[in-house]
């Protein structure tokens, strides 16, 4: 039964690719539909973020160089967790509504509805990786470009497992129970916050606190980004974390949604 079900979640955007292709496009294009700007988004969002955190952090709070990371400048330092951030906090946020506003489809006609979560999830990685490459391109202009660059794909690849997994379970679990949809957005917030992204874990002085940041997997994330691009040195622990954490999340989230799609036109 286990393996039957994975089988559903994992082939079933492949032997529907058309579909989940057009289904992809679609929900890509409709963002900037009608916007006079259109596409051109993808590229003024990013920049507009990194000037605006450029002004407040280095003009207001004088944020100056991070010693710790080879005198980096702060925006630069956070940039480089946040923009991966920014993608997975997006999949999450959207995640509780993606059934709920196929309700219809879902209901009417028979649909591979498992196509969705994974469709919602790339949709959101599509639209903010652009700002990730735009920054990468810069740092390497920089010369902060070494061959552990070519472990980032491996890394954003594992971080969109994860993310798939999170955005299954509450995209289905949403069908059942609306609260969700507020409880989910107070967690990402609070989520952020715990997640060394607009400060250094260094500012926290306490070890065994510190230990605890490895629990976050987003935090993982974050300090493998952080390390291999501006360092070029690959932090082993946390690779060896997000590994198995991303694996179960995509295997546990596919399960569950598969497990109980069959429930969703009962109530949608």
């Amino acid at each position: 039964m286990f393996f039957a079900l994975m089988r559903q979640w994992v082939v079933t955007p492949i032997e529907n690719y058309r579909l989940f292709h057009n289904f992809t496009r679609q929900d890509f294009v409709s963002q900037f539909s009608g916007s006079i700007a259109g596409f051109l988004w993808l590229f003024i969002t990013p920049i507009a973020h990194i000037l605006i955190y450029s002004f407040v952090f280095v003009y207001i709070f004088q944020l100056r160089a991070l010693p710790e990371f080879g005198e980096t400048e702060f925006v630069l330092f956070m940039m480089v967790g946040y923009l991966p951030w920014f993608a997975f906090a997006d999949a999450v946020s959207k995640s509780t509504g993606l059934l709920l506003e196929k309700s219809g489809l879902i209901t009417k006609v028979m649909f591979p509805v498992q196509i969705i979560p994974v469709a919602g999830t790339l949709v959101s990685y599509l639209t903010h990786v652009i700002g990730f490459l735009l920054l990468l391109l810069y740092l390497a202009s920089k010369g902060y470009f070494s061959a552990m660059w070519l472990l980032i794909p491996f890394v954003y690849l594992l971080q969109f497992l994860f993310t798939m997994g999170l955005v299954a379970i509450l995209s289905a679990l949403c069908v059942f129970l609306r609260d969700l949809q507020h409880f989910v957005s107070l967690v990402v917030t609070i989520w952020f916050f715990l997640t060394p992204i607009i400060y250094p874990l260094s500012l926290i002085e306490n070890e065994e606190i510190q230990n605890l940041f490895l629990f976050n997997p987003m935090h993982n994330f974050i300090v493998i980004y952080r390390d291999v691009i501006l360092l070029g040195e690959l932090p082993y622990l946390n690779l060896y974390i997000i590994i198995p954490i991303s694996l179960i999340s995509y295997v546990v989230g596919g399960w569950l949604f598969v497990r109980i799609k069959h429930a969703f036109g009962d109530v949608l």
